[in-house]
């Protein structure tokens, strides 16, 4: 589990270097990343740039199919309701956080629509792998967006 977490913290870098929010996200499937993305919300003037959002589009893509019920997604920290919303409709079998959302957090933070008994899928969740680098990450680079506003 920590191998595909630390892909996705990667991803969170990439985006934290583009001084996108850092999150980033690893699909895999059968033990092998399939996709893997991190925010570009504001690289692409795009609000459903997120990176869960743009690891299904392009594991749906190259797997040839909308439903993702054979995969996991690794995200370093927990997904907004849009995304929980994406991985519901994408069928995923398993979801593997970083650190729990208690802003936005829709896989049981705030929502749980991952798991909410009136939809037709459920997901399972796994939260706290490798959460304090997870963590970290998003402390570093608010604290870099306050400096900067400073200066």
């Amino acid at each position: 589990m920590n191998d595909f977490m630390k892909l996705a913290i990667e991803e969170a870098k990439k985006a934290f270097n583009k001084e996108e929010v850092p999150i980033g996200a690893v699909l895999v499937k059968n033990g092998e990343v399939v996709s893997k993305a991190h925010n570009l919300k504001e690289t692409n003037n795009d609000p459903t740039a997120h990176a869960e959002m743009l690891a299904i589009q392009e594991a749906a893509i190259g797997l040839g199919t909308w439903r993702l019920d054979d995969c996991e997604l690794y995200v370093t920290i927990e997904p907004c309701p849009m995304c929980a919303g994406a991985l519901v409709q994408s069928r995923i079998k398993r979801l593997i956080i970083g650190a729990m959302e208690p802003k936005f957090g829709a896989a049981g933070s705030i929502f749980n629509i991952v798991n909410h008994p009136q939809l037709n899928h459920r997901i399972e969740v796994i939260e706290g792998i490798m959460e304090d680098e997870c963590l970290q990450l998003m402390k570093d680079f608010f604290e870099m967006l306050r400096n900067k506003r400073k200066n």
